[in-house]
C-alpha cells in the first residue's frame, strides 16, 4: 500500500541545485556537531577534537632525555620526525615499569612556521571518539588544570577539554 503524500518523480539530468534541494524538501535543523577523541592518562579523562588529533600509536620506542623535566618521558621518531612525548597524568605519579599503551599525536599549527608542531600525549586507553553538541560541552575547568578549556559529557562521564597552545606552555617538549 503506497502512501499518497510520498511520491517520488524522476528530476531532469540538468536540474539545478535549488530544484534538488526542493525535491529533498525542508532540512531539519539540527544542533552543530563535533568530533572528540577521548582517552585515559593516569587516572583522567581527557580529550581533543579530532581535527587536532594526527593518530593514535602503540607504544613507540622512546628515547629518554637526561636532565629533562619530569612529564617528559622522552622523545620517539615518527616517520622522520622527532616528536616529544609528555605525560599529563599529573594526580598520581606512575608505577615504575608501569608504561602508558597509547600515544595520541597532536599537532597545531604554529605562525610563522611551515611546520605543524607535534606533541605525543601518553595515554594508557584510548575511550574512543564521540560526536558532541554545545549542550554536551561544559566551559568550565577545573582550576587546577591549566591546560583545559573545559569538560566533555560523553557515556555519563566527564573528559577534560585540552587546548593545545596550553598544553604546550605548561608541558613544553625540548627544541630540536
Amino acid at each position: 500500500m503506497m502512501n499518497d503524500e510520498f511520491q517520488l518523480a524522476p528530476l531532469p539530468p540538468d536540474a539545478d541545485t535549488a530544484e534538488m534541494l526542493e525535491a529533498i524538501g525542508p532540512l531539519e535543523e539540527r544542533p552543530a556537531e563535533s568530533q572528540y577523541c577521548v582517552f585515559r592518562s593516569g587516572r583522567e579523562r581527557f580529550c581533543l577534537p579530532v581535527l587536532d588529533v594526527e593518530e593514535v600509536l602503540e607504544w613507540p620506542i622512546v628515547t629518554k632525555l637526561p636532565l629533562g623535566p619530569s612529564y617528559l618521558m622522552g622523545i620517539f621518531n615518527l616517520r622522520g620526525a622527532i616528536v616529544p612525548l609528555v605525560d599529563i597524568a599529573m594526580t598520581e605519579g606512575r608505577r615504575p615499569g608501569l608504561l602508558p599503551k597509547h600515544v595520541v599525536v597532536a599537532s597545531m599549527r604554529v605562525e610563522g612556521s611551515h611546520e605543524d608542531v607535534r606533541i605525543g600525549i601518553a595515554s594508557d586507553e584510548v575511550v574512543g571518539t564521540y560526536s558532541v553538541t554545545s549542550d554536551d560541552m561544559l566551559h568550565q575547568a577545573p582550576e587546577n588544570v591549566p591546560h583545559c578549556i573545559g569538560m566533555l559529557r560523553h557515556d555519563d562521564r566527564l573528559a577534560l577539554v585540552l587546548d593545545l597552545p596550553r598544553l604546550l606552555e605548561v608541558f613544553p617538549g625540548p627544541t630540536i
